[in-house]
């Protein structure tokens, strides 16, 4: 699934590039919605503008915290939620990610022109459907009993794997 997104992501990216990078846009609604590429070397809404090494590394460490999630989390049908939540997120910010670290700066071409939205592409998509689920899941969908089983889960495997470890290195 990871790179199924990711794939997307940058593939669409590419294709904007190498097609609209003269300031040409095309039309999806009328004036309403738009393809328009734009560089933004900046996070979300172009804030905090060149601060690329600090971006890497705390999408690096981002994308490590909800691999090891993944990784770690029961294959329930309880979880389902937070296990999807969890691949939309990753992918969006390794989507970005690989931006950043070859090109110095985040491809957007998304554009609702008609409310002046900021351009966006498919891997903040990701990123915020990703957060929208997650908030669904943790405020609406697990209960506390829920969210303190994975805990324990998490801690046990957690735990279990670094014994484990030890083990193999004495």
């Amino acid at each position: 699934m990871f790179i199924l997104l990711v794939t997307c992501d940058q593939v669409t990216k590419i294709w904007v590039m190498n097609n609209l990078s003269d300031g040409r846009e095309i039309k999806v609604i009328g004036n309403a919605f738009t393809i328009k590429y734009l560089t933004n070397y900046g996070a979300a809404f172009g804030i905090l503008q060149n601060k690329r090494l600090f971006f890497c590394i705390l999408t690096a460490l981002f994308i490590v915290f909800f691999l090891f999630l993944i990784i770690l989390i029961p294959t329930l049908k309880k979880y389902y939620l937070l296990l999807i939540s969890s691949i939309l997120l990753i992918s969006g910010a390794l989507g970005n990610l690989i931006d950043r670290f070859t090109l110095s700066y985040v491809r957007d071409f998304l554009y609702f022109k008609l409310i002046n939205f900021p351009i966006f592409n498919l891997a903040d998509i990701y990123v915020c459907v990703g957060c929208f689920l997650l908030m669904i899941y943790v405020l609406f969908l697990s209960g506390e009993n829920d969210l303190n089983e994975l805990f324990i889960i998490l801690k046990k495997k957690f735990i279990n794997n670094k014994k484990e470890d030890i083990k193999k290195h004495e």
